[in-house]
C-alpha cells in the first residue's frame, strides 16, 4: 500500500529532528561518552552544532566494529548513566573477541514497541512463549522474554551455541553439527509436549527441524517470531506453506545487537514471498547503498549492501556496514521510509557463506 507523500515527509522531518537531538546528546560534555567526546576532540569539527539533519551524518566515516571488539567497555558509558550497572551484549564472530555492545533500557524499548505489531490471535496474551535460540550474553534472550512480558505472557527458553555451530561446519564436522541441532530439536520438542505453549521464536533453519518432528498447530503453537537474516522467497513458501501450513501466523523478523529489531510487512500476494523489513525509525535507519561507493544509495528494486545508523541515548552508532546486502524497498504503510527485503549474507553471489544455525 504506497504512503501518501506528506506521511513521508514528516517522518524525514522527525528523522532530521531526532538526529539533531541526540547528536548533541552524545557530543555535549554534559551527556556524551568519553568514545564520543575524544573522536570529536581530534575531529577538527563540532557535531553537535554541525550536524543538522539525518543527511549530515555523511560527515562521519563507517563505525568500525573493531572498536566494539578492542576497547574496554567504559568508553561508551554516556556520563547520564556513570554508576549505573549495565547489560554487555555479544554479537558476531565464530572465534576471537566478539563484538560488544553495553545497554540499559534500549532493548526493552525496542521490543515493546514491537508487541503492537503482532495479533492477539497469534500471541494470545497471558499465555506462554518458546524460544529455541542463542541465550547466553546474547541481547535476544533478554528482548525475547520482555516481548512475552510485555504481552503478559512467561516464557520457556532452550539454548544453542551459534559459534560452535559455524565452527563445526566451518571444520567440516557436519555430523558433529547434525548431532548438535538435534540435542537443540529434541530439547524444545520435549517442552512443546509437556507444557502449553502458544508463542515460537525460533530461527528459520530450527522452525524447519522442529517442523520435521511434531506438528506445530497440533502443540499448540499460534503464531511464530522468526529471526534470521536468509529468508529468500522460496525460502518464506516453503516455511508458510509447508512448516506452518498456512494455520501458524508468520513473523520474519530482521534484527541484531546493534539495530533492535526491523519488522515485516505483511506479506501480500504481489509480494510472492518476498519478505521487506522496515527499521524502528528513529531509533535506527537502515540505508541500502553501493557497495563500491558508500555515499551512494541504490535506486527503489537495487541490490546494495546495507548500512545501519543507530541513534539513541545509549548508543550512538552512525553508518555501520552490515555484512547483509538486501534490496530497497519503497515506504509501504504503516511504514513511512525505505525497507530491506530478501536479505542475505553479504557478498552471497559470489562465495560460500557459513550460516550455521541461521
Amino acid at each position: 500500500m504506497p504512503v501518501d507523500p506528506s506521511q513521508i515527509q514528516a517522518a524525514q522531518e522527525a528523522l532530521d529532528a531526532h538526529v539533531r537531538e541526540m547528536v548533541r546528546w552524545h557530543f555535549s560534555p554534559e551527556t556524551g561518552c568519553p568514545f564520543w567526546l575524544d573522536w570529536a576532540g581530534k575531529a577538527g569539527w563540532n557535531p553537535a552544532t554541525e550536524i543538522k539533519c539525518y543527511a549530515d551524518l555523511q560527515r562521519f566515516p563507517h563505525f568500525q566494529d573493531e572498536w566494539l571488539r578492542d576497547l574496554q567497555n567504559e568508553v561508551w558509558i554516556p556520563k547520564e548513566y556513570l554508576g549505573r550497572p549495565f547489560n554487555i551484549f555479544e554479537t558476531g564472530g565464530t572465534t576471537g573477541m566478539p563484538k560488544q555492545r553495553i545497554g540499559w533500557d534500549d532493548y526493552k524499548v525496542d521490543y515493546s514497541e514491537f508487541s503492537n505489531k503482532v495479533s492477539d490471535e497469534h500471541f494470545p496474551r497471558n499465555h506462554y512463549w518458546l524460544m529455541v535460540g542463542p541465550t547466553g550474553p546474547r541481547r535476544l534472550r533478554l528482548a525475547i522474554e520482555h516481548l512475552a512480558n510485555v504481552r503478559g505472557s512467561s516464557c520457556y527458553f532452550v539454548d544453542l551455541d551459534p559459534r560452535w555451530v559455524k565452527k563445526l561446519i566451518a571444520s567440516k564436522q557436519f555430523d558433529q553439527a547434525k548431532a548438535y541441532m538435534e540435542h537443540v530439536i529434541d530439547q524444545a520438542v520435549t517442552i512443546l509436549k509437556n507444557r502449553r505453549i502458544s508463542g515460537l521464536f525460533t530461527t528459520p533453519k530450527l522452525l524447519e527441524s522442529l517442523g520435521e518432528k511434531i506438528d506445530l498447530y497440533e502443540a499448540g503453537i499460534r503464531g511464530v517470531f522468526c529471526g534470521g537474516t536468509s529468508m529468500l522467497p522460496q525460502y518464506v513458501r516453503f516455511l508458510t506453506e509447508e512448516v506452518l501450513e498456512n494455520k501458524i501466523g508468520f513473523y520474519p523478523t530482521y534484527g541484531n545487537t546493534l539495530m533492535g529489531l526491523a519488522a515485516s510487512v505483511p506479506l501480500t500476494p504481489e509480494d510472492k514471498f518476498s519478505v521487506t523489513y522496515y527499521a524502528p525509525q528513529p531509533r535506527a535507519v537502515l540505508r541500502v547503498v553501493d557497495p563500491n561507493d558508500t555515499d551512494k544509495t541504490m535506486g527503489y528494486g537495487e541490490w546494495g549492501r546495507v548500512e545501519l545508523t543507530t541513534l539513541t541515548k545509549e548508543f550512538f552508532m552512525p553508518r555501520f556496514l552490515e555484512r547483509d546486502e538486501a534490496i530497497r524497498r519503497a515506504p509501504r504503510a504503516p511504514y513511512a521510509w525505505d525497507g530491506v527485503a530478501d536479505v542475505r549474507p553479504f557478498g552471497a553471489m559470489e562465495k560460500t557463506i557459513v550460516e550455521g544455525v541461521y
